[in-house]
């Protein structure tokens, strides 16, 4: 068989790896966790999807499955391409769901769910694209239970938007691969190699390729398609997450905080894919993982000298959010999410020296918020990209996301075909958007906390003003959004944990700043998760 010349340079690049790092991190008395990292969390949604795996330089990939009631072992050196082919099926299944709510993170998710145990209501986060809080489906399995409690619902929750989601289908995609010109379909595929290393070709763009360490599995999900995870080492894990997160050319320190950061985070989050067996992502939705492509010798040393490092408050693994530019100031947790509070997320101005008095001058009110964000000096982040930012969006643009945005959460003001006028009601301490009202002629809603993020393509945060605009014409032609940050800003800046870091900070004295009460503890089973 011909090897294709994209082919021939990932086998250099991983006997490189190999060579030069391991395909391990480094050794240590500490004990490692296994993890399940879904890596392609829906395979199969179009006909035409691909998934091609290839092992090492020398190596081959040991595929186990079950061909029938009888478990089957396969042994390849050569490339496995995993295609969807859709199956017919003798009787069209119906495919049912009550839907409690679509939100925008699994923070919200989380909380919504805790509600609706509150309420005697059994449930369980799904993510078929958005999050949602979905009845527990082994609960209420039937068509009249669904029926009952849809109707339950609507009569004692206020403005609730559930609903029962239905899907029928004729076909139903099934995995199919050929080996040795046999081709198999099973449910089920368990992929290893002798070195722990198989790169991962999702489309046809060789330079998007991913080289992934451990075991992957394909599996089943939730929503009629399949999941590729990857079963890897914490240790190892990290290695292809810190270079993008922060980089390979962030200082030491700031590295080394990230790492802790990450760790702590992956710990504390094992919940979240509890429906579709296993246990993260690896976007944004969690923590970017892109395999081991990009290693280097910075990370890597960050990661094992921090080895078993973990970031707590009072003996508990601390919720380690963080994202990538503040804006100038930390948010609280509240002021993106509901639920309970965390005492070390809270409002941090994000300088190494005093320039805003915080007690003294809330960024509640919308005179400070407004003296604040027109200022550009000694921030931790000044000169940065996203600092400061200014988006100008039309009427026409703003109905059509909101819109989109108001069809996904059931809502009937879905209908509306003008805004009038959009207003910020209210603003945190931290000066974030807790609830926005926008004027139509049907009627006025509300936005609230992360939902104004989701409603729009214009804002990067919620750390923004609005200005109306009208380009010269009679009437407003649209909206400015002028703002800072990028992201929910909660917790630690990557931007300005590198300038912190650049002024000579450590790794602790960062993360105590935008952690307060915090502390570095190794990893040990008295700490809570």
């Amino acid at each position: 068989m011909k090897i294709s010349l994209w082919y021939f340079s990932f086998t250099l690049l991983t006997t490189f790896l190999l060579g030069l790092t391991g395909a391990s991190a480094p050794e240590s008395k500490t004990k490692d966790v296994e993890l399940k990292i879904g890596i392609v969390q829906r395979f199969g949604e179009k006909p035409t999807e691909q998934l091609q795996l290839e092992p090492s330089l020398g190596d081959r990939l040991k595929l186990k499955f079950k061909n029938g009631n009888r478990e089957q072992t396969l042994v390849t050196s050569k490339p496995l391409k995993l295609e969807t082919v859709m199956q017919p099926v003798s009787q069209r299944i119906v495919d049912e769901r009550v839907v409690l709510g679509t939100y925008r993170t699994f923070e919200t998710a989380e909380d919504s769910a805790r509600s609706w145990r509150a309420k005697g209501i059994e449930v369980e986060i799904a993510q078929p694209d958005r999050w949602q809080v979905w009845a527990k489906r082994d609960v209420y399995s039937t068509a009249l239970l669904r029926r009952l409690l849809i109707k339950s619902v609507q009569a004692s929750v206020k403005r609730n938007t559930a609903y029962i989601d239905t899907k029928v289908y004729s076909q139903v995609p099934r995995i199919s691969w050929v080996v040795d010109n046999k081709r198999y379909s099973p449910n089920n595929l368990e992929i290893s190699s002798g070195k722990n290393l198989i790169r991962v070709l999702k489309g046809k763009k060789p330079e998007n390729a991913r080289l992934f360490p451990g075991r992957l599995e394909l599996q089943p999900n939730s929503y009629g398609t399949y999941s590729l995870v990857n079963e890897v080492p914490l240790e190892t894990y990290l290695r292809g997450v810190v270079p993008y997160e922060i980089g390979i050319n962030a200082p030491k320190a700031s590295l080394e905080a990230q790492a802790i950061l990450a760790r702590t985070y992956v710990l504390r989050n094992l919940r979240r894919f509890k429906i579709d067996g296993y246990q993260l992502c690896a976007d944004t939705h969690c923590q970017v993982y892109f395999g081991l492509n990009d290693v280097a010798p910075s990370t890597d040393k960050a990661i094992a000298g921090t080895r078993g490092m973990v970031l707590t408050y009072k003996n508990e693994l601390v919720d380690a959010l963080y994202s990538s530019t503040t804006g100038g100031i930390t948010a609280s947790f509240s002021d993106v999410w509901n639920g309970e509070e965390r005492p070390y997320l809270q409002p941090v101005v994000d300088a190494a020296s005093n320039i805003w008095n915080l007690p003294a001058q809330s960024l509640a009110s919308e005179e400070n918020f407004l003296q604040f964000i027109s200022l550009q000096k000694d921030f931790n982040e000044t000169k940065q990209d996203l600092f400061r930012w200014r988006k100008e969006t039309s009427l026409e643009d703003i109905t059509k996301g909101l819109q989109k945005f108001l069809r996904v959460k059931n809502s009937p003001y879905a209908k509306f075909q003008t805004v009038e006028e959009m207003t910020v009601v209210e603003r945190s301490h931290s000066g974030r958007i807790l609830k926005l009202d926008v004027k139509t002629e049907i009627g006025t809603f509300s936005l609230y906390k992360d939902e104004v993020r989701s409603a729009f393509a214009a804002p990067r945060s919620t750390l923004f003003y609005l200005q109306a605009l009208n380009k010269g014409k009679p009437g407003i032609w649209g909206y400015a959004f002028v703002g800072g940050g990028l992201g929910h800003g909660v917790g630690l800046s990557q931007t300005g944990a590198q300038n912190l870091a650049k002024l000579g900070w450590s790794n602790q004295k960062i993360l105590q700043f935008y952690y307060p009460g915090t502390q570095i503890q190794m990893l040990t089973s008295a700490i809570k998760q």
